[in-house]
């Protein structure tokens, strides 16, 4: 589990400025198969059945509860792809890059 999984977000309202490339391409090192596409970072994840990928998304839904930081989720049968950003700041905190790692730490 990396470093970031451990970490508790923070509320975000909006105070501070977007992460710039530099700490997004530090963090992206830390968290494989994610990618920036926008202001977003996104990965799909893929199961063998629709039972995994629902378990998947409850547990996901079990962090973003925990953290107060949501992802958008795209549910298929056999993948579900995770998209996070922080609204408030219309881009990218530090808050998403520890969610995706939580979530990175649900599948081996």
């Amino acid at each position: 589990m990396s470093d970031l999984a451990s970490r508790k977000c923070v509320p975000c309202e909006g105070k501070i400025p977007p992460l710039d490339d530099a700490a997004v391409k530090n963090y992206l090192t830390q968290l494989p198969g994610w990618e920036k596409i926008n202001q977003e970072i996104v990965k799909v994840f893929t199961f063998r059945n629709y039972y995994e990928t629902m378990a998947f998304v409850n547990a996901a839904a079990f962090i973003a509860h925990q953290e107060d930081h949501h992802p958008d989720l795209e549910v298929s049968y056999k993948t579900c792809k995770v998209r996070y950003t922080t609204h408030a700041i219309k881009g990218l905190s530090e808050n998403d890059f520890i969610c995706a790692a939580k979530v990175n730490a649900l599948v081996k």
